[in-house]
């Protein structure tokens, strides 16, 4: 056996992922992580490099856990509309647990703490226009078989759908109503013809 300390690295990411999210990039100290994650200095920097080199791991990781689920239960429903509707229920649903931080790590990611890291801008980036394009494929694909009319803009809907939901989750831990919530997505969903 080597001289390495052993520790559970998928259990150490998970319990980071979610200090990350509720605490925030800069307002998450090392010291904080290495309590949480059950491991010494030594096994951090052996394994994780560096703070934002973890918090990378943390965010594939969140992709990984959460926001594949979301957007499972989106492509699953065969109405792009009722689809639409789904994924917003699936985040209330998240939002209304108590083990769950009122805020999407990704939206949190949009700070001038993350964003100016050249690598962690990259990546953050990179994921919410994957999730756009997945939204604007979807929606091409609800134009061609008719469920959209042939004028819809495909292309600014997603943009409005995602930019709504950054402010949704920094909105969401002040007004946290959810019925308030459900009318003003509708609202929304509604104007864009959705």
């Amino acid at each position: 056996m080597s001289g390495k300390k052993q520790f559970d690295y998928g259990g150490a990411v998970d319990r980071a992922t979610h200090l990350f999210w509720a605490r925030g990039y800069s307002n998450t100290s090392l010291r904080a992580l290495l309590r949480v994650m059950r491991i010494g200095e030594g096994s951090f920097y052996n394994s994780f490099k560096s703070k934002k080199h973890l918090y990378l791991v943390c965010l594939k990781h969140y992709h990984e856990q959460v926001t594949r689920r979301r957007w499972q239960v989106f492509a699953a429903e065969p109405s792009v509309r009722k689809a639409v509707r789904r994924f917003f229920a699936v985040v209330l649903d998240d939002l209304d647990d108590p083990k769950v931080p009122n805020v999407c790590l990704m939206a949190a990611s949009l700070s001038s703490d993350v964003l100016g890291s050249r690598d962690l801008k990259k990546h953050v980036l990179e994921e919410m226009r994957t999730l756009q394009d997945a939204l604007v494929g979807r929606l091409q694909a609800a134009k061609t078989a008719g469920e959209l009319p042939r004028d819809f803009d495909a292309e600014i809907a997603a943009e409005v759908v995602v930019t709504y939901l950054q402010g949704f989750y920094r909105v969401i831990r002040v007004l946290h109503d959810r019925a308030h919530m459900e009318r003003q997505i509708e609202m929304l969903l509604g104007g864009l013809g959705l």
